[in-house]
């Protein structure tokens, strides 16, 4: 006969291997998928951190096209916009297996990290460089113009980063209400399309603009291509994304397989 206590203690008899392995699939399961979080996570943050960095750096796109008679081209855009398609992939898939919560949660801390990589630029700004052990390494002034120029755009980015981050929380869990567990295309490019509408123009402005290193008429047509470019590159990981389901999806029930053929062998 099997005892059970009503205490919400293990099973007495015959169930409590079950129950043992039961708990012990459990722990291990939730143990896969923090520890899956944890490298999405470092992913994130470490891309969002580098773009803020890289974002001091102005690149040509060398596409020209006439339409209509009217020419287009070449283009500019920031350098920071080389990491973003892995941070739009990782915000997608976050917030997909753990929830809008977590893509709050992830970003806020993510902004906190931000403000103190921008906090440990400003120290570094105020100490003087020694140059005389090797001529290769940066004077006052390199690092004063690449970096203290990046101190705007980190400020900017901060305030662009939370709002199109929270926005595309937002937005996709309000596609994902509507649709379920189809169409993954529509909630990760459209989430995308509304968030960086905002991320786009705030960052170019606050960390360009105001600090005068970029006259208006050049932003409008920099924020557009921004814009577009980074429109383009979500359409293009669509593929990837699904692949990341898949992946992740077979990740976790992995174990699940493994210990329920080892609790019945």
């Amino acid at each position: 006969m099997t005892l059970y206590f009503t205490t919400g203690h293990a099973p007495v008899g015959g169930l409590a291997e079950l129950w043992l392995s039961l708990s012990c699939m459990q722990t291990t399961i939730t143990t896969r998928r923090e520890w899956l979080f944890i490298l999405l996570a470092g992913f994130f943050v470490t891309n969002a951190v580098t773009a803020e960095l890289l974002s001091n750096k102005l690149v040509d796109i060398p596409v020209s096209f006439r339409l209509f008679g009217y020419s287009f081209g070449p283009y500019v855009t920031v350098m920071g916009v080389l990491p973003w398609p892995v941070v739009f992939l990782v915000t997608d898939l976050i917030n997909e297996f753990y929830g809008k919560a977590a893509v709050r949660r992830l970003s806020w801390i993510t902004a906190v990290l931000i403000a103190y990589c921008f906090l440990l630029v400003t120290i570094a700004l105020q100490i003087p460089a020694n140059t005389a052990i090797s001529p290769l390494t940066a004077t006052d002034a390199e690092f004063t113009k690449v970096f203290g120029q990046s101190q705007w755009v980190i400020v900017g980015s901060i305030a662009a980063f939370l709002l199109s981050q929270l926005l595309d929380a937002a937005v996709f869990a309000r596609i994902k209400a509507k649709t379920g567990n189809r169409m993954i295309w529509l909630r990760s490019t459209g989430s995308t399309a509304v968030s960086q509408l905002i991320d786009s123009y705030v960052v170019l402005y606050i960390g360009f603009v105001l600090p005068g290193t970029m006259p208006f008429s050049e932003y409008m047509k920099v924020a557009p291509t921004n814009y577009v470019l980074k429109l383009l590159i979500a359409v293009a990981l669509t593929p990837l994304i699904y692949a990341g389901h898949i992946a992740i999806r077979r990740y976790l029930s992995a174990r699940r397989s493994e210990t329920s053929a080892g609790s019945t062998a």
